[in-house]
């Protein structure tokens, strides 16, 4: 049976796996990526993890078939080409090749979102179906689509920027540049937000018993008083809640996913978050009287999503 090398590179770290053809995770290694670091010297780490990586593997697996790799940001698959990173400062580079002519093997290119959901649908908490969008609820809001099993990534290949649909005119400031996105609302960026929000204007909140420093806040802050009963804190992630909901309902009248699965930190809270998600999102969504929502699942692998979906990448091509 064959096997793939997927690379997750992130601007921390450069996350490297050996994965079966059914998704299966062999082994993996990470090594710093050293964001600022020259452009060369970056992709030589890339290709030494691979070499890490290979030296862990059982001898008796199948020959290594291709190396895919998830980029942070815009690709052009076809080209093997990284029309822009962020993180990285990237542009037009060759990343296909550049590799390539280090390992001696076949690459494929993907974003980094469009990997994580790939894995998802292949091999994790989608594997029953074809179609499914996922959105990552991190420090922005992330997001891929997989159709038939394969990456939909638009006509210049950037992939789907879910974060960054408008859902607010003149709203909240986006990291983007405009105002008013999905990820200014629906983050864990935006949460930790309204959160400090809610403390400042509650002081008698029991908020403050659970982060007694409103610069301590994170994204599991409100779940943790809210369990506990804390009214200030139901109604902030009552609020929370409702703007995802109303983004994840645009989400569906667009692409009538068959599933929709939630990444990230926040997607650990499980059925506390998703029960009541379930419920406003069917509001949200098109004829949900006549046209049942997709199902709304957790994803399961965690970080390993993004290297099983830039592994199987090969099979797309």
């Amino acid at each position: 049976m064959a096997q793939y090398i997927g690379i997750d590179l992130g601007g921390t770290n450069i996350a490297t796996g050996l994965v079966s053809d059914t998704g299966r995770l062999i082994c993996k290694v990470s090594l710093p990526t050293g964001a600022n670091r020259d452009t060369e010297a970056i992709v030589a780490d890339m290709a030494r993890s691979v070499t890490l990586c290979l030296a862990q593997a059982p001898s008796t697996d199948g020959p290594i078939a291709g190396l895919g790799v998830g980029v942070p940001g815009a690709v052009d698959a076809a080209a093997g080409m990284v029309l822009r990173t962020t993180n990285l400062n990237w542009h037009h580079l060759p990343l296909a090749q550049m590799l390539q002519e280090h390992t001696g093997l076949p690459v494929f290119l993907g974003n980094d979102a469009d990997c994580a959901a790939l894995g998802e649908v292949l091999a994790g908490s989608a594997s029953s179906y074809d179609s499914a969008a996922m959105i990552t609820l991190g420090t922005g809001v992330g997001g891929g689509f997989i159709c038939n099993k394969q990456v939909f990534s638009g006509w210049t290949g950037g992939g789907t920027e879910v974060g960054h649909i408008p859902m607010v005119f003149g709203g909240e400031p986006c990291g983007c540049g405009n105002r008013g996105c999905f990820e200014a609302y629906a983050s864990a960026t935006a949460l930790i937000r309204q959160t400090r929000q809610a403390m400042e204007a509650h002081p008698d909140s029991l908020l403050w018993q659970v982060c007694t420093a409103i610069e301590a806040v994170n994204a599991k802050t409100p779940f943790d008083a809210a369990q506990q009963g804390d009214p200030v804190a139901l109604a902030v992630l009552d609020q929370y809640m409702e703007y995802l909901a109303f983004g994840l309902g645009g989400v569906v009248n667009l692409l009538r996913p068959q599933v929709i699965i939630l990444g990230g930190g926040i997607s650990n809270q499980g059925e506390y978050l998703l029960t009541p998600l379930r419920k406003k999102m069917s509001k949200y969504c098109y004829a949900s009287e006549f046209i049942a929502p997709p199902p709304l699942v957790s994803a399961t692998l965690g970080n390993d999503a993004g290297i099983i979906g830039a592994a199987l990448l090969g099979l797309n091509f």
